[in-house]
């Protein structure tokens, strides 16, 4: 899966029916599925995770997308950021997501793959979703923090200009100077990454994609 994290998780739960649950309650928080579940997880703030693009930020909320807003029905993922920062991004709905929490040591994530993606990208090397995304291979999720790890994300991009940062398949980080750097980096403009997703391919299930700092 592209931009994987390539972390390894020793506890991979699937949650059941969560895109139903999610037009039911007509949205949920990353910080509102951590209390609901009861997990034993420090959470000050999350990192949304976008095929290594990374945005940290204070919670993110997933919404059902209104009927007729999209060409087919979709959810959206918006990210409460920090600072200036305008981060959200637009799924297909009718492809066949699962979601899971994931945990290993002090860190903890929620990450959502498709079956499309799983057959594209991953089958020819791991048996299941599951064992994929044990190997830390996924596309899509936000990463959860407490405590000094939160910190440390924070403080990596509240005094930059840079709507996001990139972490590199090594585990590296690159820190663009600022909006114009980031899209150098990913070569493109915002108009046309949001419009194909950064040019993620059909499969991943990705409509819209906005990274921005005003």
């Amino acid at each position: 899966m592209s931009g994987e994290d390539g972390q390894p998780w020793t506890d991979v739960s699937r949650f059941p029916d969560f895109l139903d649950h999610l037009q039911s309650q007509g949205g949920a928080t990353v910080h509102g599925i951590v209390d609901r579940i009861e997990a034993d997880i420090d959470m000050d703030g999350i990192a949304y995770h976008d095929r290594g693009i990374r945005v940290p930020g204070y919670d993110a909320t997933f919404i059902p997308e209104p009927e007729g807003s999209q060409v087919v029905p979709a959810f959206s993922v918006e990210v409460q950021t920090i600072g200036p920062r305008s981060v959200w991004a637009v799924f297909d709905a009718t492809l066949s997501w699962d979601f899971y929490l994931l945990q290993a040591d002090d860190i903890a994530a929620i990450a959502w793959v498709s079956d499309e993606e799983f057959n594209a990208e991953e089958a020819g090397m791991f048996l299941s979703k599951h064992d994929a995304l044990a190997a830390g291979r996924f596309s899509f999720g936000t990463f959860i923090y407490g405590g000094e790890e939160w910190d440390e994300q924070r403080e990596l991009i509240e005094d930059t200009d840079t709507p996001a940062f990139l972490q590199r398949d090594d585990g590296s980080v690159l820190v663009p100077t600022d909006q114009a750097d980031f899209y150098n980096v990913v070569n493109s403009t915002p108009q046309e990454f949001r419009q194909n997703g950064g040019g993620a391919p059909s499969h991943l299930g990705l409509l819209e994609l906005e990274i921005t700092i005003d």
